[in-house]
């Protein structure tokens, strides 16, 4: 059965911000798979997995790709992350 698949691996963070920051790097750290979408990337608090928090704001942009910046970005959306 080929598909989309979800990987879940617990790690700590003292709250939701170093949380999405640890989810963003670990998610830039596989981009060069291509079978990576690393614009979904969710956290969840490991008691409730069923309420996600995205990492990435992941909007289309009109150029063709999508937002790569984190989801409470100041300024408009980019195609390529800010240094």
């Amino acid at each position: 059965m080929s598909g989309r698949w979800v990987v879940h691996l617990p790690f700590t963070a003292p709250d939701l911000p170093t949380a999405r920051r640890f989810a963003a790097a670990l998610a830039r750290s596989v981009t060069f798979l291509p079978e990576v979408d690393a614009g979904e990337t969710t956290v969840s608090a490991e008691d409730a997995q069923g309420v996600r928090e995205r990492v990435f704001c992941d909007l289309p942009l009109p150029e063709g790709p999508r937002c790569v910046r984190r989801t409470d970005h100041d300024g408009p959306c980019s195609a390529r992350p800010p240094r």
